[in-house]
C-alpha cells in the first residue's frame, strides 16, 4: 500500500475521503490528513468522529457523553465490560471524566469495507449505548428536568426512553 515515505498515509487519506464521499456523511478536513465526521444517530442525535491519517497509523475518536454526574463507579464498569466485545474501539475517558470512543488502525488496513467498518462500531457503541449510559450516570438530573417540563407544561417528548426513571407512562406532550 505504498512506500514508507508518506505513500501508505496518501493512498490512506483517499480512502478515507472516497469512503465518506460514497457513504454521503457530512464531513470536512480542516486539514491534510484530519477528519471531523458527524454521524446520524436516533438515540444520540449525531456523534462526531474524528479521524486522523498519522505516518503509520489511522486514529479515530468519538465523543460519547461527558463526565457522569452521579454512579461512576457503575458507569465505568458498564463500559470495561462493554469495552471486551468492541470491534475496533474501546471506550475511553480523557482527564475531565468524559466518555469517548477511540481507535488505531495500521494504515495497510485502512481500506473502504474496513474503513465503514469501524465508523459503523463507533455509531453503534456511541449511538446505542447512549441511552443506558444517561441512565447510569445521569438519573437525577433527568429526573429533575421531567419535573422542571411538567411543572411548566413543557413538552416532555424527548426524555419518553426514560419514563422508569421519571414514573410517568402517560404520552408524552
Amino acid at each position: 500500500m505504498g512506500d514508507s515515505t508518506g505513500g501508505d498515509a496518501a493512498e490512506a487519506r483517499k480512502v478515507v475521503e472516497d469512503t465518506l464521499k460514497d457513504a454521503e456523511l457530512e464531513w470536512e478536513s480542516p486539514q491534510p490528513g484530519t477528519y471531523v465526521v458527524t454521524l446520524p444517530g436516533t438515540r444520540k442525535l449525531s456523534t462526531t468522529c474524528s479521524l486522523i491519517v498519522g505516518r503509520h497509523t489511522l486514529s479515530v475518536n468519538a465523543f460519547v457523553v461527558r463526565h457522569p454526574d452521579e454512579n461512576h463507579d457503575a458507569v465505568h464498569r458498564w463500559l470495561l465490560e462493554r469495552n471486551t466485545r468492541l470491534y475496533g474501539v474501546a471506550y475511553a475517558i480523557d482527564r475531565l471524566g468524559d466518555v469517548y470512543l477511540v481507535g488505531r488502525l495500521p494504515l495497510a488496513a485502512v481500506t473502504p469495507q474496513e474503513l465503514d467498518r469501524l465508523l459503523g462500531a463507533v455509531l453503534e457503541n456511541a449511538d446505542g449505548s447512549f441511552n443506558t449510559l444517561l441512565e447510569l450516570g445521569f438519573a437525577s438530573s433527568i429526573r429533575k428536568e421531567y419535573a422542571w417540563r411538567v411543572s411548566r407544561g413543557e413538552s416532555t417528548r424527548n426524555l419518553e426512553a426514560f419514563t422508569h426513571l421519571t414514573g410517568d407512562d402517560r404520552p408524552a406532550n
